[in-house]
């Protein structure tokens, strides 16, 4: 942990512990079912209890943790419920936006798309996890763009959200991020030959082959999950 606060300008301190418990969350440096304390960070970081208190119910808000009256706060462990629901509306809305895209891609469109393909590749060739995950991101958010409906980008944006920590298991190793970007890659030449079944097809696959991460995860972590 950070033994000291460093604050920007446009940041709260409540900003700052937030971004910094976030991304230990997301990352797994702090696993599911850990227990954090608001006097524990609050000491660590050499602030009052009160934006740490802000950063923990901003972090309950996105369902990373539970926050519980006179117990322990503890990290939020996976639900297959809430997992299962979150994959199902992801799916319908990103099925929707590959269908509309592909009726209007263009050149144009598709070398927009290479370049991110390119840096996907560039992060997989220097073994670059966290690089790849964000443009993993990149890539869903430049589709949702080039087809003129960002805000959809929004939905499939909390969708992943709820997830991040089980992809962050799906891509430690080179061979699972290859895999991604060999969908990532299907589906930008669909997009290119304007083959809305193909794309659909693959967007379907893409989504789907979290179902076996999560079966894996479950199996080797049971305590990660509810």
């Amino acid at each position: 942990m950070h033994d000291t606060l460093v604050i920007g300008e446009s940041k709260s301190t409540a900003d700052v512990i937030f971004e910094w418990l976030h991304g230990e969350i997301v990352t797994l440096a702090i696993l599911p079912g850990s227990k954090i304390s608001e006097t524990d960070i609050a000491r660590r970081f050499g602030v009052s209890r009160q934006p740490v208190r802000d950063a923990f119910r901003r972090l309950h808000n996105l369902d990373l943790l539970d926050i519980r009256p006179q117990r322990a706060t503890v990290v939020r462990r996976f639900s297959l419920e809430e997992i299962e629901a979150t994959r199902f509306v992801r799916l319908a809305v990103e099925l929707e936006v590959i269908e509309g895209a592909a009726q209007l891609w263009d050149q144009a469109r598709s070398d927009a798309l290479a370049e991110n393909l390119d840096e996907q590749s560039d992060a997989l060739i220097a073994g670059d996890a966290g690089l790849f995950h964000e443009l993993d991101y990149g890539f869903h958010k430049l589709i949702c763009d080039l087809s003129d409906v960002p805000k959809a980008f929004e939905t499939i944006n909390q969708c992943k959200r709820k997830v991040d920590r089980l992809c962050v298991l799906s891509l430690s190793n080179d061979e699972s991020v290859a895999e991604v970007l060999d969908d990532h890659r299907a589906i930008a030449n669909a997009l290119g030959r304007r083959s809305v079944q193909d794309a659909r097809a693959h967007i379907r696959h893409h989504v789907g082959r979290l179902d076996q991460t999560i079966a894996e995860i479950h199996q080797t972590h049971t305590d990660f999950f509810q």
